[in-house]
Order: C-alpha cells, then structure tokens, then sequence
C-alpha cells in the first residue's frame, strides 16, 4: 500500500500557490510544494494590492514593503475626463511581484512547507497502490504521492488541462508590463483608456512606477502606449527598467474547479480578465477556501464556495469587457463613470474589499 508523501502537494509556487502553502500549514498539514523556477518568481501583472489582499496577507503573517495608493482613477482617453474613488479608511499597496514572491516564500518556508524543485509530467488520483491518493510524476522521473493536491501552476495549468477541467480560452486579450525610473504623478492606481485597450500604472516606490497595458494580441508595448497620450507624455523620456514581459490569452474557463482530490486555485481555476485588478486578492480568498475544504475532508463543498467567492468578479469583469468591445462603450465609460461616482465607487468597493 502507497504511502503519502505529504497530506497536501500544491503544484505551482507563485504567490496563490505560495499562501495556499502557509494556509495549509497553519492549519497542521504537511505541505510538498511542486515548483520548477528557482528564485523570485516575477510575472506581467499590475502589481497594486488591493486593501483586500493587504488585509489578506496581513492574515498570513506576511508583510511587505512598497508603495501604497489611496484609490483609483479611470482616465478617459481624450485625459480630460477622470472619474476617482478614494478606498475609504484602508489603502493599497504598490509591490513588486518578485518581492512579494520573495515575501510569500520566505514565510511558508519559516513554517516548513518543503518545496520540490520539478515540473509536473503526470498526474494520477485515487486507488494508487489501493490507497485514495494524488500522485504526480515529474521531469525528473521522480514521483510524490499525497492526500489531496491543489492545481495553482496559472493561466497554462498542466492540473487544469490533465484532470480534464479545462474549457478552452477565447484568446482575444493579452497582458503586457514594463517598469520605469520615474517618481509616481499620483497616489492612485491610474487606468487609462483607448480605443483598443487599456494601461495600468502602478507607484511601486517614489522613484519606480510599473505600467502594464491589456489589449489584443500581437499589441507591442511600444505601439500600445501611443495609444494613450496623457500617459505617452507622462512616460516621454523615461528610462526603462525592465524589459516587457506578456501574460495571456487572459480569458480561462473551467467546466468545475475541482475534480476528486484534486481543487484548482487562482488564474489555474478559471480566469475571466484582468481588466478590474483583483485577481490575487480573489486568488489568496479561494486558497484559504480550498485548503479549509481540505482540512475538513469535504472538497465538494469547494465549488460552491469557490462561486460565491468569485461571483462578482466574474459578473462585474465579464460585463465590463464585453461592454466595452464596442467602441462607443470605451468612449463613454469614463465620462459615465465620473458622473455617476456612487456607482462607480460601489464597483470599485466591491472589488477592492
């Protein structure tokens, strides 16, 4: 009879998967976590926590250090139109991705989550060697058996696609960020719209701002920010400090996010855009949830959770992008938004909290 390696293996250690890891070891349970990159993991994001993921992290025991922003603005294309909601009584925070990796992992190493170096080949669940066990194979040959797993390995996810979860994508819109040596114009999050697309700027410090546009594919960073002006002439001159780097296609359906022992966390169980910004407070939420689901032995009570957990992000998101595939939708937006503020406000409230 097969013996479990650990009582959780959790694929993929990015930050959902990293704070599923420490969740999972407050809560007693022996953690194996499966990652093939070494080092600070970075990923094109627009890297603003939200309040709700600054209290989330707090949660964990997990602090780090950046920029914090008061709220958000929408600016209109033409940039003489603004609509602003202030976070009231909270803030966000400005982090780069690779620190808040760098903060995650130290923590669920301090409480004894063992990492694994590897990348998944193979999955297999229930009656390994007559026990009800997940087993995964990885590149090296090696195998690692558990009790339950938990699929946080992203937009791409190999658990997503090999426990036949995966519905497809509609690849229409892709991510892409830089960032740049320049003092932050404001203590918001500012997002700019274009005809096509929109951009993201971020305080990460009060010497580096990142940017990151959502548009099409086969939209270059360069070309993308010409398409904002306001922002091209904020940026003109900048220097530079990282290179672009792309995420997408964004849009990740799931027909369940859990398939026996085996529960998909974060961009891994579905992903609809990133257009409002809150995926890893959703992220982190849902990891808390599967691992509670875990603990008390009862992953079917994931999915519903996990829809309750996810219901307005999805509604608001997906209503949002499909609005605003029509080009007069992107006109008006912001205009609307700035004379209807409570709605606006209560949107934004909805997704920050």
């Amino acid at each position: 009879m097969s013996s479990a390696t650990a009582d959780l293996i959790v694929v993929g250690g990015g930050p959902v998967g990293l704070a599923a890891a420490i969740d999972a070891r407050l809560a007693g349970l022996s953690v194996l976590l499966i990652e093939p990159r070494t080092g600070p993991v970075d990923k094109a994001c627009g890297e603003g926590l939200m309040p709700g993921t600054v209290a989330a992290l707090r949660r964990l025991g997990v602090t780090v250090e950046g920029s914090p922003f008061r709220g958000i603005r929408y600016v209109a294309p033409n940039g003489r139109t603004s609509a602003v909601y202030l976070f009231p009584g909270s803030v966000g925070m400005g982090v780069r991705r690779t620190a808040l990796h760098a903060a995650l992992a130290a923590r669920a190493t301090a409480l004894g989550a063992v990492r694994q170096p590897g990348r998944v080949r193979g999955l297999r669940q229930n009656d390994v060697g007559n026990a009800n066990l997940v087993r995964v194979e990885l590149d090296d040959g090696s195998t690692h058996s558990g009790t339950w797993a938990l699929g946080c390995d992203g937009l791409h996810s190999f658990v997503r696609r090999t426990t036949g979860l995966g519905r497809g994508s509609d690849g229409r819109r892709f991510g892409i960020r830089r960032h740049a040596a320049r003092a932050p114009w404001t203590d918001v999050v500012e997002v700019h719209w274009s005809a096509i697309g929109e951009a993201y700027v971020t305080p990460i410090s009060d010497r580096e701002i990142g940017v990151a546009v959502l548009g099409p594919r086969g939209w270059s960073f360069d070309e993308a920010i010409t398409t904002f002006p306001v922002l091209a002439r904020h940026l003109d001159g900048v220097e530079w400090t990282t290179s672009a780097r792309g995420a997408g296609p964004l849009r990740q359906k799931v027909s369940s996010p859990v398939c026996g022992r085996v529960l998909l966390v974060g961009d891994a169980a579905g992903y609809v855009d990133a257009l409002t910004g809150e995926g890893l407070r959703i992220g982190l939420a849902c990891a808390e949830a599967a691992v509670q689901s875990v603990v008390a032995g009862r992953p079917q009570a994931y999915p519903r959770r996990w829809r309750s957990l996810t219901r307005e992000y999805r509604w608001l998101t997906s209503g949002l992008v499909m609005a605003t595939r029509v080009p007069v939708a992107r006109r008006v937006l912001v205009p609307v938004a700035a004379r209807l503020p409570r709605v606006f406000g209560a949107a934004i409230d909805t997704l920050a909290r």
